[in-house]
């Protein structure tokens, strides 16, 4: 029967859009494995990509997935014509499985936009050329967050390197990997003016360092700075008092 499936739509007619095909009650439908535990989350307009492969993979589970992608099957040449309306029943009824499937894997906002679409494969299409250019300029929008990030001196710098992290992960999510020798020299190049001494060591290291690496010598350079900082305020603190008490003793000195 694979040979009956052609681009040009049945001539028999099509079903109102939204109402259940006819099927001959003789007809094999093919058999769906019901593996519902695979559906996935439903779809709001964010990350089609991801929505994509899960819902692809949810179809495939219950043998629906080759609706995406064919057309009604047509009549061929010395074909009975018994034949070919069981094999057009048996296709209209897994179609408008595969095309409600996708469709309730919509929000109920976006149900209501593509409900119309007439079959699977023209949803399905649908949703492409919508989304996968969403997708782009998500894609741009990550990659233009990454180079323009600098940290500052007014930050903590451990904080600042997590903000980095989440964004390389965004990269990589949108399948735009950066590897870790590349995430390495990123942060170092990234550090703040303040810490231009330590970026300068940290470039001249011959030994190569992973990201884990790079974040336990940030963590023990900002604790010592931190330290160094907290001693320094102390001894201030020590010395404006002392010199105050002087004041004051000099002060009680006076003429007899």
């Amino acid at each position: 029967m694979a040979n009956l499936i052609s681009a040009t739509p049945v001539g028999t007619g099509t079903p109102a859009v939204g109402a259940t095909p006819a099927v001959n009650p003789n007809s094999p439908v093919p058999n769906i494995m019901a593996n519902h535990a695979e559906r996935p989350e439903k779809f709001s307009g964010l990350n089609f990509k991801r929505w994509q492969q899960k819902m692809l993979f949810y179809l495939t589970t219950l043998n629906l997935a080759r609706f995406l992608t064919k057309t009604a099957p047509v009549i061929a040449e010395g074909q009975a014509y018994a034949q070919f309306v069981t094999a057009v029943d048996a296709w209209k009824h897994s179609e408008f499985l595969c095309r409600n499937y996708v469709l309730n894997g919509l929000t109920d906002a976006l149900y209501n936009v593509y409900c119309k679409v007439a079959t699977a494969k023209e949803l399905w299409e649908s949703l492409e050329r919508k989304y996968k250019t969403e997708d782009a300029r998500t894609k741009k929008h990550v990659v233009a967050k990454f180079l323009e990030y600098k940290m500052v001196d007014s930050k903590s710098v451990m904080s600042q390197v997590q903000g980095l992290q989440v964004i390389i992960h965004d990269n990589n999510a949108e399948g735009m990997d950066v590897n870790e020798t590349f995430q390495v020299a990123s942060m170092v190049e990234k550090l703040p003016p303040g810490w231009i001494d330590f970026e300068n060591y940290l470039k001249h290291k011959r030994k190569e360092m992973s990201v884990e690496e790079l974040v336990v010598r940030l963590r023990i350079e900002e604790d010592n700075r931190m330290a160094l900082k907290k001693g320094s305020e102390v001894e201030s603190s020590n010395v404006h008092m002392v010199e105050v008490g002087q004041t004051s003793k000099s002060k009680g000195k006076g003429p007899h």
